[in-house]
């Protein structure tokens, strides 16, 4: 056991980075805040300052450390860190840590036409056996083919091989070691559309298939790994080890305790993440769904299917920054309630397309079945429905993928702390729903694996006498008025205006 027993864990996401430190029982004794700013273009381009992403990492993590010192609690005391961080986006650097381009955010749309070009080219199949990904702008490669194809500067640091590509986590490491660690782990790169998911490395062939020969990429290890020492920018005094690197959403499935086949867990952020452990053995969708590594220790490695919803606490913002139908998101649940049902009124959320199981990355929102009897309630409670409705329809291309039934389903991230939402959600999947009393699971996640990297937790085992005080919530008896609800968001699906 490691006589330093606290845990610096940097969640790094789309728009704050949060850093938290926890205690050898799970605890967070400390944390800090930084609001991060990303640039949205009228072309659907999505965009972020590396540098800025970087200097949010240090501001949040400075305010996490004044907050431990104020309780306190000595920094000499921190044994080890971990980085969760939000996935897809990536930087490209050359070696002296300097970005040849803004961060290219997972939101960005560039690459739709680069991705039709690789289907019309019969990729698709290959693309989607090795890597489990389908191809989409969600994905990194995609948009760093759009990169290589539009900027000739890019373009020749790649044919050179002075580009280096890293996701989050891998540029913050190298920043935080000064060029000393290029490195990544299994669930990040598994999400570049350039990883082999069944050989667990970089696919020289796909590179060279997608015209990227030359590009720099990172050594791959598991997500629980000793990944080098820093004392992130002078904060620390002493250099101490970063022991985990893992993907937010994988994190989260991790802190969440989804260790074993056939649990499941959903992050409901921005957009929404629906991970299912699937064992470890890679399984190929054929409804839509994505294969991924889950996350892995140097014991174990797990894989999951996953449903990606591109729009989820992003379409609460809408209605509230946009349409101004509320000043508070909490407000909604009221809102909902404040009505029988839905009145017939579907809000079906493609702001920036439909991801699982419908990939439809070219369809506009709409709002449907609207009357002079909609009021601003009915136009809410539709809004809250869709994020219930979307991960319903994940679920089942799961259930029919892996002949797994579910049995219960975690829950995270903003909107979890909806119950409108939550009770509406575990009515349609008729299976318990846990929501989490703990908000920040993705950096939980991240302290876990640094934990057992670092002796601090002896094993997984361990980890699963951690009690989280979840929240339980079980199916209502009548669900006959939700089913025909259902059926009518169905529909709504069905009909692509």
């Amino acid at each position: 056991m490691n006589k330093r027993k606290y845990i610096l864990a940097i969640d790094q996401g789309t728009s704050s980075t949060k850093s938290l430190i926890f205690d050898a029982s799970g605890q967070v004794v400390a944390k800090g805040v930084q609001a991060l700013k990303t640039s949205y273009f009228d072309n659907g381009f999505v965009e972020q300052d590396p540098e800025e992403i970087y200097q949010n990492v240090l501001s949040s993590l400075k305010k996490c450390l004044d907050d431990f010192t104020c309780n306190d609690y000595s920094i000499e005391d921190i044994a080890v860190a971990g980085i969760s961080n939000q996935r897809e986006t990536f930087v490209l650097w050359d070696k002296s840590g300097r970005p040849l381009h803004p961060a290219v955010v997972w939101q960005c749309k560039r690459s739709i036409q680069v991705c039709e070009d690789l289907k019309q080219r019969g990729l698709s199949s290959v693309v989607q056996q090795k890597t489990g990904l389908i191809i989409d702008p969600y994905f990194s490669a995609t948009k760093l083919i759009w990169l290589f194809q539009n900027n000739e500067k890019i373009k020749t640091a790649i044919q050179s091989g002075d580009a280096y590509f890293g996701t989050i986590d891998c540029w913050l490491l190298y920043k935080f070691t000064n060029g000393n660690s290029y490195l990544t782990d299994h669930t990040n790169a598994s999400r570049t559309m350039l990883f082999n998911i069944h050989s667990l490395e970089w696919d020289e062939e796909i590179v060279k298939e997608f015209g990227l020969t030359g590009i720099r990429l990172p050594q791959i290890k598991t997500s629980s790994a000793h990944f080098g020492y820093s004392t992130f920018n002078g904060l620390f005094a002493k250099e101490i080890a970063i022991a985990a690197m893992i993907g937010d959403s994988h994190a989260a499935a991790f802190g969440e305790g989804c260790f074993d086949a056939g649990t499941a867990k959903a992050t409901l952020g921005t957009g929404c993440s629906i991970l299912m452990n699937i064992g470890d053995k890679p399984l190929h969708s054929q409804n839509g769904m994505i294969t991924t590594i889950n996350w892995s220790t140097e014991e174990k490695i797990s894989f999951a299917l996953e449903g990606v919803i591109v729009s989820c606490g992003a379409t609460i913002e809408w209605l509230k920054n946009e349409l101004q139908l509320f000043s508070e998101s909490k407000e909604t649940e009221i809102m909902a309630r404040a009505v029988e049902d839905n009145g017939g009124v579907y809000l079906v959320p493609a702001f920036s397309g439909l991801g699982s199981p419908h990939w439809q990355m070219e369809r506009k929102a709409s709002i449907s079945g609207m009357s002079f009897g909609t009021s601003k309630n009915h136009i809410v409670r539709a809004a809250l429905e869709s994020i219930s409705f979307q991960i319903k329809d994940v679920i089942s291309a799961m259930e029919s993928d892996t002949f797994i039934s579910l049995k219960e389903l975690m829950t995270n991230g903003g909107l979890s702390s909806n119950e409108f939402v939550m009770q509406l959600l575990t009515d349609l999947l008729n299976k318990p729903v846990y929501n989490s009393n703990m908000s920040d699971v993705s950096a939980l996640g991240a302290a876990y694996m640094a934990g057992i990297q670092s002796g601090i937790f002896k094993d997984i085992n361990y980890l699963r006498t951690i009690d989280n005080h979840k929240k339980e919530f079980t199916p209502a008896s009548d669900n006959i008025a939700l089913n025909k609800s259902y059926k009518g968001w169905l529909k709504a699906i069905a009909n692509n205006i």
